[in-house]
């Protein structure tokens, strides 16, 4: 009796190798599913690796190409695959949260290809039997915004798929685009970063024949192309470093150091959240005396104007280079 209950539990693990090596975005072949499986010793002949793809096709969503010979097998647009083991509960819980703070920072394409990650986490801690702490957890927590929310702003269809792609390919950018006036111009640019400042979404690019970097709002872009034209990354540039300039508080172009007084109840935050790594406090009366060097900016002076008279003896003294 043991040896039918042995073929088929081979039968069985052949089934499931097939599937786990079946891609979602390219096709694959018989002949190279065949050689796969040599590598992981499973010996099957290319006539029953054709009849099993065959009777799988039949019963999982896989796409067979059969406009050529040999013909090419995938997952159909969508589904995750054939994936072993399952996610955890914890993993399902990463993803899920994941999904919600990093998708408007990943290329276009990486994002499709994890989408169906992103549908299998959800899938599992909502189909989970109870208890399911980790899909409480989703509830216990919450982010909220220093400032006035803002409505997601609408980008044209198309863009940021294609602000993404160039900047992943690190080609060049064909664009049209509102400028701060309101009107309409062409450019070819060098995509070098993107960032998110609040509900926005900004495009950090050189212009082309330009030697400086420029700040597109991805609203105003109205058409991306990209084109299969690479460009030579500019020596010396760190987005990190150009965000730390300040351009994106509108910056004034200069290091200062500022000193001002705030009210002990108000600036309490300021000693465990500082302004800067040399910042220093000390106390006068009720009120804490801050100093540190900080970069000039209007959303800088944005934010000591809105404590209003909580906030006083504001001083800005340029440091030198």
């Amino acid at each position: 009796m043991s040896a039918p209950h042995s073929y088929a539990l081979d039968n069985a693990l052949l089934m499931l190798e097939i599937l786990r090596r079946i891609p979602r975005q390219r096709y694959t072949t018989s002949v190279h599913l065949q050689e796969q499986l040599a590598c992981a010793d499973f010996s099957v002949s290319l006539r029953t690796m054709q009849r099993h793809l065959d009777a799988l096709c039949t019963r999982f969503p896989i796409e067979c190409d059969t406009r050529g010979k040999p013909y090419g097998y995938r997952w159909l647009d969508g589904v995750a695959g054939f994936n072993l083991p399952l996610l955890s509960p914890a993993e399902a819980l990463l993803l899920r949260l994941s999904e919600s703070e990093i998708t408007p920072l990943l290329p276009a394409r990486t994002l499709k290809n994890m989408a169906p990650l992103f549908v299998s986490a959800r899938r599992q801690l909502e189909n989970a039997p109870a208890p399911q702490v980790e899909r409480r957890w989703l509830k216990k927590v919450q982010r909220i915004p220093d400032s006035q929310p803002l409505l997601l702003p609408q980008i044209p269809h198309g863009v940021f798929e294609a602000v993404s792609d160039a900047l992943y390919r690190e080609c060049k950018l064909h664009i049209h685009y509102r400028n701060a006036r309101g009107r309409n111009k062409t450019a070819t640019v060098w995509p070098l970063g993107l960032v998110q400042q609040g509900a926005r979404m900004y495009l950090v690019c050189r212009f082309q024949d330009y030697d400086n970097e420029r700040i597109l709002a991805l609203p105003r872009i109205t058409q991306a192309i990209v084109s299969g034209e690479t460009f030579p990354w500019p020596t010396g540039f760190s987005l990190a470093e150009y965000c730390n300039g300040g351009d994106f508080g509108i910056s004034r172009g200069r290091k200062v150091r500022l000193r001002f007084l705030i009210e002990k109840t108000c600036g309490q935050h300021l000693l465990e959240s500082p302004l800067s790594a040399d910042q220093t406090t000390c106390e006068s009366g009720e009120m804490l005396e801050i100093t540190a060097t900080v970069v000039e900016t209007e959303l800088l002076l944005r934010w000591l104007n809105g404590w209003g008279d909580k906030v006083a003896g504001v001083e800005m003294m340029p440091v030198m280079a």
